[in-house]
Protein backbone atom coordinates (compact mmCIF):
# COMPACT_ATOMS: atom_id res chain seq x y z
CA UNK A 1 0.00 0.00 0.00
CA UNK A 2 1.04 3.82 -0.85
CA UNK A 3 2.68 5.55 2.30
CA UNK A 4 1.46 9.20 2.42
CA UNK A 5 4.20 10.67 0.75
CA UNK A 6 3.07 8.84 -2.13
CA UNK A 7 2.31 11.35 -5.44
CA UNK A 8 -0.81 10.29 -5.28
CA UNK A 9 -1.70 11.56 -2.00
CA UNK A 10 0.56 14.86 -2.82
CA UNK A 11 -1.59 15.49 -5.59
CA UNK A 12 -4.66 15.20 -3.45
CA UNK A 13 -3.22 17.40 -0.81
CA UNK A 14 -2.33 20.06 -3.43
CA UNK A 15 -5.13 20.13 -4.84
CA UNK A 16 -7.16 21.05 -1.96
CA UNK A 17 -4.70 23.59 -1.33
CA UNK A 18 -5.51 25.08 -4.74
CA UNK A 19 -9.41 24.56 -4.53
CA UNK A 20 -9.89 26.50 -0.82
CA UNK A 21 -7.35 28.58 -2.83
CA UNK A 22 -10.07 29.02 -5.62
CA UNK A 23 -12.68 29.84 -3.06
CA UNK A 24 -10.98 33.04 -1.53
CA UNK A 25 -10.92 34.29 -5.13
CA UNK A 26 -14.78 33.43 -5.57
CA UNK A 27 -15.34 35.40 -2.69
CA UNK A 28 -13.34 38.28 -2.85
CA UNK A 29 -15.01 38.74 -6.79
CA UNK A 30 -18.56 38.60 -5.07
CA UNK A 31 -17.51 40.88 -2.79
CA UNK A 32 -16.34 43.62 -5.26
CA UNK A 33 -19.29 43.06 -7.56
CA UNK A 34 -21.08 43.82 -4.45
CA UNK A 35 -23.47 40.90 -5.02
CA UNK A 36 -23.49 40.07 -1.28
CA UNK A 37 -23.16 42.65 1.61
CA UNK A 38 -18.79 43.27 1.70
CA UNK A 39 -18.91 42.34 5.32
CA UNK A 40 -20.42 39.69 4.81
CA UNK A 41 -17.97 39.11 1.80
CA UNK A 42 -15.35 39.26 3.97
CA UNK A 43 -16.55 37.14 7.28
CA UNK A 44 -16.71 34.02 4.30
CA UNK A 45 -13.02 35.04 2.96
CA UNK A 46 -12.26 34.68 6.54
CA UNK A 47 -13.53 31.33 7.42
CA UNK A 48 -12.54 30.02 4.39
CA UNK A 49 -8.92 31.60 5.08
CA UNK A 50 -8.90 29.56 8.86
CA UNK A 51 -10.23 26.32 7.80
CA UNK A 52 -7.57 26.03 4.86
CA UNK A 53 -4.61 25.42 7.05
CA UNK A 54 -6.51 23.16 9.22
CA UNK A 55 -8.17 21.33 6.52
CA UNK A 56 -4.63 20.74 5.00
CA UNK A 57 -2.89 19.51 8.36
CA UNK A 58 -6.20 16.82 8.68
CA UNK A 59 -5.84 15.65 5.02
CA UNK A 60 -2.17 15.49 5.49
CA UNK A 61 -2.08 14.12 9.10
CA UNK A 62 -5.23 11.65 7.91
CA UNK A 63 -2.72 10.37 4.83
CA UNK A 64 -0.21 9.45 6.91
CA UNK A 65 -2.93 7.32 9.72
CA UNK A 66 -4.73 5.47 7.66
CA UNK A 67 -2.21 5.06 4.55
CA UNK A 68 -4.57 6.48 1.83
CA UNK A 69 -8.53 5.36 1.20
CA UNK A 70 -10.04 6.42 4.36
CA UNK A 71 -8.45 9.99 4.10
CA UNK A 72 -9.30 10.42 0.66
CA UNK A 73 -12.85 9.33 1.30
CA UNK A 74 -12.84 11.77 4.33
CA UNK A 75 -11.47 14.70 1.74
CA UNK A 76 -14.07 13.93 -0.59
CA UNK A 77 -16.97 14.00 2.54
CA UNK A 78 -15.34 17.35 3.19
CA UNK A 79 -15.31 18.75 -0.14
CA UNK A 80 -18.57 17.62 -1.25
CA UNK A 81 -20.22 19.00 2.44
CA UNK A 82 -18.17 22.61 1.79
CA UNK A 83 -19.35 22.83 -1.73
CA UNK A 84 -23.08 22.24 -0.77
CA UNK A 85 -22.81 25.16 1.75
CA UNK A 86 -20.95 27.13 -0.51
CA UNK A 87 -23.66 26.71 -3.35
CA UNK A 88 -26.54 27.41 -1.11
CA UNK A 89 -24.39 30.64 0.71
CA UNK A 90 -25.46 33.02 -2.47
CA UNK A 91 -28.99 32.03 -2.92
CA UNK A 92 -32.20 33.73 -2.18
CA UNK A 93 -34.59 32.70 0.59
CA UNK A 94 -36.63 31.73 -1.92
CA UNK A 95 -34.21 29.90 -3.87
CA UNK A 96 -33.61 27.76 -0.29
CA UNK A 97 -36.81 27.27 0.10
CA UNK A 98 -37.13 25.79 -3.46
CA UNK A 99 -34.50 23.46 -2.67
CA UNK A 100 -35.83 22.14 0.93
CA UNK A 101 -39.16 22.02 -0.84
CA UNK A 102 -39.57 18.29 -0.75
CA UNK A 103 -38.21 17.90 2.75
CA UNK A 104 -40.70 20.68 4.18
CA UNK A 105 -43.71 19.04 2.29
CA UNK A 106 -42.89 16.10 4.23
CA UNK A 107 -43.15 17.46 7.59
CA UNK A 108 -46.29 19.46 6.84
CA UNK A 109 -47.52 16.08 5.81
CA UNK A 110 -46.70 14.14 8.60
CA UNK A 111 -47.72 16.98 11.15
CA UNK A 112 -51.50 16.72 9.24
CA UNK A 113 -51.90 13.00 9.91
CA UNK A 114 -50.77 14.21 13.45
CA UNK A 115 -53.43 16.62 13.89
CA UNK A 116 -56.46 13.66 12.16
CA UNK A 117 -54.77 11.12 14.56
CA UNK A 118 -55.38 13.95 17.23
CA UNK A 119 -58.91 14.82 15.99
CA UNK A 120 -57.63 18.14 16.15
CA UNK A 121 -59.42 19.14 12.48
CA UNK A 122 -59.20 23.15 13.10
CA UNK A 123 -55.23 22.44 12.78
CA UNK A 124 -55.60 20.22 10.49
CA UNK A 125 -57.25 22.25 8.11
CA UNK A 126 -55.00 25.23 9.01
CA UNK A 127 -51.90 23.18 7.21
CA UNK A 128 -54.14 21.51 4.51
CA UNK A 129 -54.31 25.20 3.20
CA UNK A 130 -50.68 25.88 3.83
CA UNK A 131 -49.42 22.95 1.98
CA UNK A 132 -51.86 24.46 -1.07
CA UNK A 133 -51.34 27.84 -1.02
CA UNK A 134 -48.03 28.21 0.27
CA UNK A 135 -46.00 24.98 -1.35
CA UNK A 136 -48.64 24.35 -4.25
CA UNK A 137 -49.60 20.66 -3.67
CA UNK A 138 -53.31 21.41 -4.15
CA UNK A 139 -54.12 17.55 -5.25
CA UNK A 140 -52.67 16.39 -2.12
CA UNK A 141 -53.98 19.35 -0.12
CA UNK A 142 -58.02 17.98 -1.59
CA UNK A 143 -57.07 14.30 -0.77
CA UNK A 144 -56.43 15.34 2.97
CA UNK A 145 -59.75 17.49 3.15
CA UNK A 146 -61.42 14.64 2.48
CA UNK A 147 -60.23 12.36 4.94
CA UNK A 148 -60.45 15.28 7.47
CA UNK A 149 -64.45 15.76 6.38
CA UNK A 150 -65.29 11.98 6.44
CA UNK A 151 -63.26 11.42 10.29
CA UNK A 152 -64.88 14.10 11.31
CA UNK A 153 -68.05 13.43 10.41
CA UNK A 154 -67.12 9.88 11.81
CA UNK A 155 -66.09 10.86 15.20
CA UNK A 156 -68.98 13.53 15.48
CA UNK A 157 -71.85 10.78 14.53
CA UNK A 158 -69.94 8.32 17.10
CA UNK A 159 -70.07 11.16 19.89
CA UNK A 160 -73.90 12.39 18.83
CA UNK A 161 -75.06 8.32 19.32
CA UNK A 162 -73.12 8.08 22.87
CA UNK A 163 -74.69 11.37 23.88
CA UNK A 164 -78.15 10.07 23.04
CA UNK A 165 -77.56 6.18 25.10
CA UNK A 166 -77.48 8.91 27.61
CA UNK A 167 -80.63 10.43 27.14
CA UNK A 168 -82.62 7.19 26.49
CA UNK A 169 -81.21 6.04 29.44
CA UNK A 170 -82.59 8.92 31.72
CA UNK A 171 -85.85 8.49 29.86
CA UNK A 172 -86.52 4.37 30.52
CA UNK A 173 -85.73 5.57 34.20
CA UNK A 174 -88.10 7.93 34.49
CA UNK A 175 -85.73 11.34 35.16
CA UNK A 176 -87.23 13.44 33.03
CA UNK A 177 -85.59 16.50 34.82
CA UNK A 178 -82.39 14.76 33.74
CA UNK A 179 -83.83 14.09 30.24
CA UNK A 180 -84.60 17.26 29.61
CA UNK A 181 -81.43 18.52 30.25
CA UNK A 182 -79.23 16.24 28.14
CA UNK A 183 -81.69 16.65 24.98
CA UNK A 184 -80.90 20.94 25.54
CA UNK A 185 -77.09 20.05 26.05
CA UNK A 186 -76.94 17.29 23.06
CA UNK A 187 -78.61 19.98 20.63
CA UNK A 188 -76.02 22.70 21.91
CA UNK A 189 -73.40 20.34 20.98
CA UNK A 190 -74.27 19.10 17.68
CA UNK A 191 -76.41 21.39 16.35
CA UNK A 192 -75.51 20.03 12.52
CA UNK A 193 -76.27 16.67 13.33
CA UNK A 194 -79.13 15.00 11.66
CA UNK A 195 -79.56 12.65 14.70
CA UNK A 196 -80.90 15.46 17.16
CA UNK A 197 -84.11 16.37 15.58
CA UNK A 198 -86.92 17.13 17.88
CA UNK A 199 -84.55 15.68 21.19
CA UNK A 200 -87.44 17.78 23.49
CA UNK A 201 -90.44 16.67 21.48
CA UNK A 202 -89.49 13.05 22.07
CA UNK A 203 -88.56 13.36 25.95
CA UNK A 204 -92.30 15.30 25.67
CA UNK A 205 -93.68 12.22 23.28
CA UNK A 206 -92.01 9.63 25.84
CA UNK A 207 -93.38 11.37 29.00
CA UNK A 208 -97.11 11.44 28.04
CA UNK A 209 -96.82 7.96 26.99
CA UNK A 210 -95.58 7.29 30.32
CA UNK A 211 -98.71 9.36 32.28
CA UNK A 212 -101.24 7.73 30.24
CA UNK A 213 -99.63 4.13 31.25
CA UNK A 214 -99.94 5.51 34.72
CA UNK A 215 -103.71 6.28 34.57
CA UNK A 216 -104.66 3.19 32.98
CA UNK A 217 -103.03 1.27 35.46
CA UNK A 218 -104.43 3.19 38.48
CA UNK A 219 -107.88 2.94 37.57
CA UNK A 220 -107.50 -0.74 36.32
CA UNK A 221 -105.89 -1.88 40.15
CA UNK A 222 -108.49 0.56 41.88
CA UNK A 223 -111.42 -1.30 40.19
CA UNK A 224 -110.32 -4.81 40.99
CA UNK A 225 -109.78 -3.84 44.64
CA UNK A 226 -106.23 -3.77 45.32
CA UNK A 227 -105.84 -0.56 47.07
CA UNK A 228 -102.61 -0.62 48.33
CA UNK A 229 -100.84 -0.94 44.53
CA UNK A 230 -103.07 1.82 43.60
CA UNK A 231 -102.39 3.81 46.30
CA UNK A 232 -98.82 3.20 44.91
CA UNK A 233 -99.83 4.34 41.55
CA UNK A 234 -101.97 7.46 42.72
CA UNK A 235 -98.66 8.82 44.66
CA UNK A 236 -96.78 8.76 41.31
CA UNK A 237 -99.55 9.62 38.96
CA UNK A 238 -99.76 12.94 41.77
CA UNK A 239 -96.17 14.24 40.42
CA UNK A 240 -97.57 14.08 36.72
CA UNK A 241 -101.26 15.93 36.85
CA UNK A 242 -101.88 19.36 37.29
CA UNK A 243 -104.88 20.51 39.61
CA UNK A 244 -107.18 20.70 36.64
CA UNK A 245 -105.80 17.24 35.22
CA UNK A 246 -106.23 15.64 38.89
CA UNK A 247 -110.13 16.60 38.67
CA UNK A 248 -110.95 13.32 36.96
CA UNK A 249 -109.20 11.17 39.39
CA UNK A 250 -110.45 12.45 42.70
CA UNK A 251 -113.41 10.35 42.99
CA UNK A 252 -111.60 7.42 42.31
CA UNK A 253 -109.01 8.60 44.14
CA UNK A 254 -111.08 9.19 47.45
CA UNK A 255 -112.35 5.65 47.11
CA UNK A 256 -108.95 4.59 46.80
CA UNK A 257 -107.76 5.93 49.99
CA UNK A 258 -110.72 4.97 51.79
CA UNK A 259 -110.52 1.43 51.01
CA UNK A 260 -106.86 1.78 51.70
CA UNK A 261 -107.68 2.64 55.21
CA UNK A 262 -110.26 0.85 55.78
CA UNK A 263 -107.95 -2.12 54.64
CA UNK A 264 -104.88 -0.43 56.96
CA UNK A 265 -107.72 -0.18 60.08
CA UNK A 266 -108.46 -3.78 59.39
CA UNK A 267 -104.67 -4.91 59.55
CA UNK A 268 -103.84 -2.49 62.95
CA UNK A 269 -106.61 -4.33 64.59
CA UNK A 270 -105.64 -7.86 63.88
CA UNK A 271 -101.79 -7.16 64.88
CA UNK A 272 -103.11 -6.00 68.25
CA UNK A 273 -105.41 -8.76 69.32
CA UNK A 274 -102.84 -11.22 67.93
CA UNK A 275 -100.41 -9.23 69.90
CA UNK A 276 -97.78 -8.67 67.31
CA UNK A 277 -96.84 -5.50 68.67
CA UNK A 278 -93.99 -4.64 65.99
CA UNK A 279 -96.17 -5.30 63.40
CA UNK A 280 -99.07 -3.00 64.80
CA UNK A 281 -96.60 -0.20 65.51
CA UNK A 282 -95.73 -0.32 61.53
CA UNK A 283 -98.81 -0.21 60.55
CA UNK A 284 -99.99 2.34 63.12
CA UNK A 285 -97.54 4.51 61.86
CA UNK A 286 -98.49 4.18 58.21
CA UNK A 287 -102.29 5.65 59.59
CA UNK A 288 -100.79 8.54 61.10
CA UNK A 289 -98.60 9.33 58.25
CA UNK A 290 -101.09 8.75 55.43
CA UNK A 291 -104.02 9.50 56.94
CA UNK A 292 -103.06 12.16 59.67
CA UNK A 293 -106.48 13.81 60.43
CA UNK A 294 -108.81 11.02 60.56
CA UNK A 295 -110.10 9.62 63.68
CA UNK A 296 -108.65 6.13 63.48
CA UNK A 297 -105.05 8.27 63.25
CA UNK A 298 -105.69 9.80 66.65
CA UNK A 299 -107.10 6.53 68.31
CA UNK A 300 -103.44 4.89 66.89
CA UNK A 301 -101.66 7.93 68.49
CA UNK A 302 -103.52 6.96 71.85
CA UNK A 303 -102.02 3.62 71.48
CA UNK A 304 -98.72 4.37 70.41
CA UNK A 305 -97.49 4.36 74.22
CA UNK A 306 -99.23 1.13 75.20
CA UNK A 307 -97.83 -0.53 72.05
CA UNK A 308 -94.19 0.26 72.40
CA UNK A 309 -94.45 -0.70 76.48
CA UNK A 310 -95.59 -4.60 74.73
CA UNK A 311 -93.33 -4.61 72.12
CA UNK A 312 -89.94 -3.90 74.58
CA UNK A 313 -92.00 -6.28 77.29
CA UNK A 314 -92.06 -8.57 74.46
CA UNK A 315 -88.29 -8.72 73.73
CA UNK A 316 -87.27 -8.62 77.54
CA UNK A 317 -89.19 -11.72 78.21
CA UNK A 318 -88.21 -13.38 74.27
Amino acid sequence: MPGPYHPRYKRLFYGVTLWFLALIIVALLVAARQTVPPLWAMSAVGLIALMTPISMIVAWRAGEASGGSSMEYAMRELIDAVKRQTDEAGLSEAAKGIIHRKHERDILRKAIEQDIFDEDWDAAMVLVKELAERFGYRADAEEFRARIERARAQTLDRRVVEALAGLESHIRARQWTEAYAEAARIQRLFPDSHRIEGLRQRVDHERANYRKNLERRFLLTADSGRADEAMELLKELDMYLSPGEAAPFQEVARGVMGKMRENLGVRFKLAVQDHHWDDALIIGDQIVSQFPNTRMAQEVRELVPMLRDRASRSVRAG
